[in-house]
């Protein structure tokens, strides 16, 4: 190969290269899809539980291992909050069409006192027949609350005391890690941006 053509070879090369090189840095640059809620980072295993459920099987996170799980902690008592959430909850499963049933919604009592398994089963199935609700002996709820940092605290003293408690939503996925926590006031277009996300992980 004489000089000359060595020289085109090696512009040719060049050239490649540096539109190779350019290509990348564009997409580096382009904005990657982002989880709204707060992002755990690294991804951590999920804290585990064996409750009792309103489905008649024990409820544990491996059980819906190969499902995202949107977890949140609540009582059917509550007098906006948590029905606020579980309607959220239930119209960001409606949205996702066929890929519902890749989520599953489960909802672990704050306070066991009132919320057995026969109080939970219709009130969750009202909102949607797929959530499962947990519940179970004070230590074992007091152990999953733990496993989130999620506090409940006891207002009043009468019949209709309610239960102050952390309202987020706890994001986990197919492989069962705790992947974000989403506070509450967001819409149900939020759950569908950031479920399929994990869905697609």
């Amino acid at each position: 190969m004489n000089l000359r053509a060595r020289l085109a070879a090696t512009l040719a090369l060049a050239l490649l290269l540096a539109g190779a090189a350019t290509l990348w840095l564009i997409r580096a640059q382009e904005p990657q899809p982002a989880l709204i809620a707060g992002a755990y980072d690294p991804p951590r295993p999920a804290p585990g539980f064996t409750l009792d459920g309103t489905d008649g099987a024990p409820v544990t996170l491996e059980s819906f291992r190969g499902k995202v799980v949107l977890l949140t902690f609540g009582f059917t008592h509550c007098a906006a909050v948590c029905p606020t959430t579980l309607a959220t909850l239930a119209q960001a499963r409606s949205a996702l069409g066929v890929r519902a049933k890749e989520v599953q919604v489960v909802f672990v009592t704050v306070d066991p006192e009132r919320d057995t398994i026969e109080q939970m089963r219709p009130y969750l199935a009202a909102f949607d027949p797929t959530f499962v609700g947990a519940t179970g002996d004070p230590t074992a709820l007091a152990a999953a609350r733990g496993g989130y940092g999620v506090t409940a605290v006891r207002e009043g003293d009468g019949p209709d005391y309610a239960m102050a408690h952390t309202s987020s939503i706890f994001l986990i996925d197919r492989a069962g890690r705790l992947r974000a926590m989403m506070p509450f006031g967001h819409d149900a277009a939020d759950f569908v941006h950031d479920v399929g996300l994990l869905l697609e992980g």
